[in-house]
Formats: structure tokens, C-alpha cells, sequence
């Protein structure tokens, strides 16, 4: 009988961490849900019993980091998959006008959060020869766009080092892949960024039909699957109501 194969999934209480946790449950995996909202997750373990487990974590509290992921039960440890979901947005505002403790926390989470994951599960899946790592990333880190200032450029951030994790690991079979949605709703992303204001989160997708959290998810699984000689660098996906404008242009009267 073989040993389950053990993702672990950061932000997992709820949008695209939560469709990506149930999505390779039922595919037979057995997940390691990490987020700060335990009850949401305790939730999840219920309903998939001794498939989950359940840890409470703030990926921008680098010791915290550390110490969680090196306490993980025996049976848990051999991450086959790590989906680097947990991120946030806070803020539309131009940079001029910007919140810069909103910008720390952004940076934080989303890259500093990131690093410190992937760099605690990297070493055993060099050692393992085995294993893929996927990062959650933006059209933000490669379309500018007003407002967008810190967080698209923690998301370039996302998919450069996504690049350059690959090519460290050149000579392993570790595979590094990075997500880049663009509009997707069905996630409390927008109540996020507008800290709660309902009005302005439903406004984003008005009279849309954006990418769902279980499309993504379902492209995690779809890069699960691959032979493990296929390593897929980046996957850029829109829904088919957005897409690349031109560039602005200002022009004085």
C-alpha cells in the first residue's frame, strides 16, 4: 500500500485555498490546511477525518513559520505539494496616497510570507528528489494598473522568484510552477482589499463572469497530475471578460 500523498496549502480557510484543499481531498490526497482561522479549517478536517491536518498560521510571523513546520507529525512531513496561496491586497488608493503600513503588510505576507514556506519545505524535497512547489501569483505582477502599486509588485515578485527557484533546483526533480489569475471572485479577496466595505467588493465583478476558486483549483490539480518530467513555469489565466488594454496617455488641454 503506498503512503498517501501530502499537500500543504497556506491560506486554506477559505477562496482559493479552500477549493484547492477540497479539490485534492477528493483526489485522494491528504492535506496539511495552514491559515490563521482555525475554526474554518477545523470545519474542513470534519468533514475529511484523518485526511487533514489542521494548523493555525500567519505566514508574515517568520518564527512562527519555523516552528510550525518543524512540528509536524512523522507521517506528515514528506510534503509531496506545497500551493503557496496565502496573499492579500488592502487598498486602491495611488501610491502617493497609500497607506504604508497596508504596503507592509502586503509585502509581509506576500513575499516575505512566501519565502520563508517555501525555504522550510524546500530542503526536504531536494532531499526526496521529488516534490512541486506551486506559488499563487497575479496578472497584477505583469499588467500595471491604478492602485495596483505594492501588490502587483509583490506579485512580479512572486513570479520572478518562482523563475529562479527552478532554476536553482536544475539537476532535481523538484518542479516549480506559479498561478497568475486575473479577475476571479467567489473568494473574499475584494472585502479584503476594501477592508469590509461590501459595496465597493461586489462592484469589481458587476456584470462579469470572473474565474472561480475552482478553477483554480482545478489548474492546481491539472499541474499535480503532469509526468513528473513536465515542469509548467507559469500559467497566466483570465476570464473571457477581461483582457490586456492599451497603454493610458495623458494629454495636456
Amino acid at each position: 500500500m503506498h503512503a498517501p500523498r501530502i499537500a500543504l496549502v497556506t491560506g486554506a480557510s477559505a477562496g482559493f485555498g479552500l477549493a484547492i484543499a477540497r479539490r485534492l481531498l477528493a483526489e485522494g490526497w491528504h492535506v496539511i490546511a495552514a491559515a490563521r482561522r482555525l475554526d474554518r479549517l477545523d470545519a474542513l478536517a470534519a468533514e475529511f477525518p484523518g485526511k487533514v491536518l489542521v494548523r493555525g498560521l500567519d505566514v508574515s510571523q517568520l518564527d512562527a513559520v519555523a516552528t510550525t513546520l518543524a512540528d509536524l507529525p512523522g507521517e506528515w512531513q514528506a510534503i509531496d505539494l506545497l500551493v503557496n496561496n496565502a496573499g492579500l491586497a488592502l487598498g486602491l488608493a495611488p501610491a502617493h496616497q497609500a497607506d504604508l503600513g497596508d504596503w507592509q503588510t502586503m509585502i509581509n505576507t506576500n513575499c516575505l510570507g512566501l519565502v520563508a514556506v517555501t525555504r522550510t519545505i524546500l530542503p526536504g524535497m531536494v532531499a526526496r528528489n521529488r516534490g512541486l512547489i506551486i506559488n499563487i501569483g497575479s496578472i497584477a505582477g505583469d499588467y500595471a494598473y491604478p492602485g495596483g502599486n505594492a501588490y502587483g509588485a509583490t506579485k512580479a515578485f512572486v513570479h520572478q522568484f518562482s523563475l529562479n527557484l527552478k532554476s536553482d533546483l536544475l539537476g532535481t526533480a523538484v518542479r516549480v510552477s506559479c498561478i497568475e489569475p486575473g479577475l476571479a471572485g467567489g473568494s473574499e479577496f475584494s472585502q479584503v482589499r476594501f477592508k469590509g466595505d461590501e459595496t465597493k467588493a461586489q462592484t469589481v465583478y458587476k456584470g462579469t463572469t470572473p474565474l472561480t476558486p475552482e478553477d483554480i483549483a482545478e489548474t492546481v490539480v491539472w499541474l499535480a497530475q503532469l509526468p513528473p518530467h513536465v515542469n509548467i513555469n507559469v500559467i497566466e489565466m483570465m476570464p473571457v471578460c477581461q483582457a490586456a488594454g492599451p497603454l493610458a496617455i495623458h494629454r495636456s488641454d
